[in-house]
């Protein structure tokens, strides 16, 4: 039997790719006689790099740049010499993972730490730019990035403003010489949201970065500024567009100030991957992430392989750390089954590879044989 084996990370224990592995490890054990076919999933988030990398047979690069909190890092991104590509994770540079817990809020950090990456991969000949922009630590709508890039924040006396924080007292803002970096910068994104609201980029995912809520209106005030200035000075309306509000408003800046055009990161994934011609091939397909719940079917990368899968007749197996019983997650998939079936939540966090393994192990037992 020919088995795709597709899981997303599981947050916090494992990366897509480890998440891949240990599943194969538990199959092949009760069944070794099966081909299985290895594809880890990303949807723009945390591990969207590593994942796209071989897919477009790239190369990594180190340039030396500041984090999210301006301290000095080495970030990496990748390069693909032959179709003159450069790829890029924001959290990589800027992503949340890599401060200290509850150390900075997001009123002190910025995306500036980027911009030395996007130039890096122009100085390197990059024609093409893929940026994946999930899991960022920052709120700032793209100012810091901009401001790397060469535009320029001023107030009504024609002062520069040198912090995201200052934003409600921007009047103009000034392009630089150079606007166009790239013949196409494409940004996926992990998230619809807009910029601003109830669903924006502060509301929603300001509290995953430390911003409480009685931050919320400065936050949302300095966001919205930014946005009537730009819709004012360059003449994009982009509060809106869907994608604007990922990463903390970063998918704004990316498109207002570098031209990027917005696209669902499993949907890049999946056209790079060539997806539906693997799924296609497949038997079985096993797929999974941490938890399986009313968001995975929202347009996460498992809830949308498990639709093909069934659009394509291909029987789908949806494993996680833990499920949320309910009638559209059953009725998604053609089994699930989690980890904690196999021992308590704490020892598959702990353990996860192991106990993945195991369920994987116990579901190819149970599957039926020809």
């Amino acid at each position: 039997m020919r088995v795709l084996i597709v899981p997303d990370k599981f947050k916090g224990t494992l990366t897509a790719a480890a998440a891949a592995e240990s599943l194969a490890r538990g199959w092949r054990k009760a069944r070794p006689n099966d081909f299985l076919d290895l594809l880890p999933v990303s949807d723009g988030g945390d591990g969207f790099g590593e994942t796209i990398r071989e897919l477009i047979q790239s190369t990594v690069q180190t340039v030396p740049t500041v984090d999210a909190a301006h301290r000095p890092c080495r970030a990496k991104w990748w390069w693909s010499p032959k179709t003159k590509t450069a790829l890029i994770e924001s959290a990589m540079v800027v992503g949340l993972a890599m401060l200290p817990a509850r150390k900075f809020r997001p009123f002190e950090l910025d995306t500036a730490g980027l911009g030395v990456l996007l130039r890096a991969a122009a100085a390197k000949g990059a024609t093409h730019c893929i940026v994946g922009i999930g899991g960022s630590a920052t709120n700032d709508g793209g100012f810091g990035l901009a401001q790397a890039m060469g535009w320029k924040f001023l107030d009504r006396d024609g002062k520069p403003i040198l912090q995201w924080t200052g934003l409600p007292n921007l009047r103009k803002i000034q392009a630089p010489k150079r606007r166009r970096w790239f013949t196409e910068l494409l940004v996926a994104v992990d998230v619809q949201n807009p910029l601003l609201g109830s669903r924006g980029a502060t509301r929603v995912y300001g509290p995953q970065k430390g911003l409480r809520p009685r931050d919320f209106a400065h936050s949302e005030q300095c966001l919205r500024r930014l946005a009537e200035v730009v819709r004012d000075d360059l003449g994009l309306d982009l509060a809106r567009l869907p994608g604007a509000g990922a990463a903390g408003g970063l998918g704004f800046g990316l498109a207002a100030f570098l031209g990027a055009r917005l696209e669902p990161g499993f949907a890049v994934f999946a056209r790079h991957a060539r997806l539906e011609q693997r799924l296609r091939l497949a038997d079985l397909v096993i797929t999974g992430e941490g938890a399986l719940d009313r968001s995975t079917l929202m347009g996460k990368g498992v809830g949308e392989i498990a639709k093909q899968c069934r659009q394509l007749g291909i029987p789908c197996i949806g494993v996680a750390g833990t499920i949320e019983r309910n009638a559209k997650i059953t009725r998604s998939f053609t089994s699930i089954a989690a980890l904690t079936q196999l021992t308590s939540g704490e020892n598959a966090k702990a353990k996860a590879a192991l106990w993945l393994e195991r369920l994987a192990e116990q579901i190819a037992n149970q599957w039926p044989r020809d």
